[in-house]
């Protein structure tokens, strides 16, 4: 079998603008970066919609995922390309990558096989420069920040309680915590800090979430920076720099406009981390795409239980969307693991261990109607699955009385995904208006004992002395009708990343509670989670060539 890289080669690619007019983006809402990239413009969505139909939105996510995922990008751009085959109108509306998975654990964000999102290499690789944007952003406000306490500190701000972190796009451990000022008075102000990853950056949320460019200065100016001597919140409008923000982020705010291998349109645009922040690209990509397309596909992930409940309950209900079908990636190998089989033994037969695994898909399937949605089941089939081990898969979706389809678009591209195309376009019309979990008034513990009793089937919440604390301080500062984003394990449906297949009669213990005033949400940390991965023992950057023609492999 060829290589991803390989494919895409050998696929070529079409001129962006042969895609973006395929779309119906005008020339003058085109923003070239080459011939194979482009933005499109927000003012593109001031002009009236071309098309006649009602836009479809897609929800695409997945059962609790392996360490490796189980193919919710590809399937996504799968089911787009199968779309596009069948004549429909549609467009992707997916995340960007980040430099950290690429270079550590998971490699590229760009699907795979005969699936993929090109130019792969360009996309993986710094792209248009927004997470640059972004970080820029996020630390032009520590060097403000610090750099007012050392010229006098007029706000008061108490340097124990400064709570705005540093971030870069990479897999760091040793930059989780740090002390900062050293060397002498004239290099500043002694304190403790530290680094964050760019994609669980506070400005990647507000950038994914803003509706328009006014929400984006306001949530921005919002940003919740530290406590002063006196408790009182110090919030970033004081510092006086958010022109310089936006100013920063001019080019950030407009989607990124790329192709699949089938020459279906995609935009990428924005990339938080679903384990620890909302797991969505932008609503700016989301809303673009539903401006040009009759179907758009996108994704939210790792499992249902992390970025689609976060879809809905964060970014579903800040934006005023709501998905008109859901699917629900499974792969045989996801359920073996579930199922008690050694995660080194996924593609050996065993069909009483995909038959064990099955009752992690039954949650999902339970999980996705608590939205009012019918779920469509996508069985990701990889080359190792057997037909008995696809059959035992099979019979229990169609015993809850769901959707199913089985793809084979790693290997065939988007004539692989047209069952489930076909499936999915029957299934809006049994879908209804979903309704969050929680409402803004619940206290903040009743927010979260609902997720995760709901979502996780977990029997009870405890919160340590330090989530008490941060609970209080959160009463105090008046945020407490925040919408949470709980930071857990992907690979549980539990708090602890060793819990397989379908945990019952767990609790979830809440370790911290952090304010993003500005994205507009809190975000509950879990277990032992980390807002900075770190490398493994070894990395995909060893994979990682440049080419004497100027392409580079190793990244998708």
């Amino acid at each position: 079998m060829l290589s991803d890289y390989e494919i895409a080669r050998q696929a070529g690619i079409r001129p962006i603008k042969d895609i973006a007019a395929k779309l119906g983006v005008d020339d003058a809402d085109l923003l070239p970066y080459g011939d194979e990239v482009a933005k499109v413009h927000l003012n593109a969505m001031e002009r009236p919609r071309k098309r006649a139909a009602k836009p479809r939105l897609i929800l695409v996510s997945a059962t609790t995922p392996t360490a490796a995922g189980e193919g919710k990008t590809t399937t996504s751009i799968g089911l787009a390309q199968a779309l596009d085959s069948l004549g429909e109108s549609v467009c992707l509306a997916l995340r960007e990558p980040s430099l950290g998975p690429c270079l550590g654990i998971k490699g590229g964000a760009t699907g795979g096989g005969y699936s993929q999102i090109i130019p792969v290499d360009r996309v993986n690789l710094h792209f248009t420069g927004d997470f640059h944007a972004i970080t820029t952003v996020n630390n032009l406000i520590s060097a403000s920040l610090d750099n007012h306490i050392f010229q006098g500190n007029k706000l008061g701000l108490d340097p124990r309680r400064v709570i705005w972190r540093r971030v870069m796009d990479m897999n760091d451990r040793s930059l989780r915590k740090i002390v900062i000022g050293l060397g002498g008075k004239m290099q500043g102000i002694p304190r403790e800090g530290g680094f964050d990853i760019t994609a669980a950056s506070e400005i990647m949320a507000i950038l994914c979430l803003s509706n328009d460019i006014d929400d984006l200065r306001r949530r921005l100016n919002n940003i919740l920076i530290g406590i002063t001597w006196k408790g009182e919140p110090v919030y970033l409008e004081a510092l006086n720099i958010t022109g310089a923000m936006m100013a920063l982020l001019r080019d950030a705010v407009h989607p990124n406009l790329v192709q699949t291998l089938e020459g279906t349109p995609a935009f990428m645009h924005g990339g938080p981390f679903a384990n620890i922040a909302h797991g969505c690209n932008s609503v700016f990509a989301t809303r673009m795409a539903m401006h040009y397309a009759d179907w758009t596909v996108t994704e939210a992930g790792f499992g249902f239980d992390l970025g689609a409940e976060k879809f809905f309950d964060i970014k579903c209900r800040s934006a005023g969307l709501d998905p008109d079908a859901v699917v629900l990636v499974t792969t045989v190998r996801a359920l073996k693991l579930h199922g008690g089989k050694n995660k080194n033994e996924l593609d050996q037969p065993d069909v009483e261990a995909t038959r064990g695994g099955l009752e992690n898909l039954d949650k999902h399937i339970e999980s996705v109607a608590k939205f009012n949605k019918h779920p469509v089941v996508a069985v990701n089939r990889f080359l190792a699955d057997t037909d008995e081990e696809i059959r035992v898969i099979r019979e229990r979706v169609e015993a809850h009385g769901v959707s199913y389809a089985e793809t084979r678009h790693f290997a065939e591209g988007g004539k692989g995904a047209q069952d489930l195309a076909r499936a999915v376009m029957k299934s809006v019309d049994q879908n209804e208006p979903f309704a969050p979990l929680y409402e803004l008034t619940d206290t903040l513990f009743d927010k979260v004992y609902k997720v995760c009793k709901e979502m996780y089937g977990a029997n009870d919440v405890a919160f340590s002395k330090d989530a008490e604390k941060d609970m209080k301080t959160i009463m105090e500062l008046g945020l407490g009708n925040l919408p949470i984003c709980i930071a857990k394990a992907p690979s549980s449906l539990s708090d602890d990343p060793t819990l397989h297949g379908r945990p019952r009669d767990f609790q979830v213990t809440v370790r911290n509670i952090q304010v993003s005033a500005g994205a507009g949400f809190l975000v509950i940390l879990t277990g032992n989670i980390m807002r900075m991965p770190g490398l493994p023992k070894k990395p995909m950057a060893e994979q990682v060539e440049l080419l004497p023609d100027g392409s580079v492999i190793g990244v998708g």
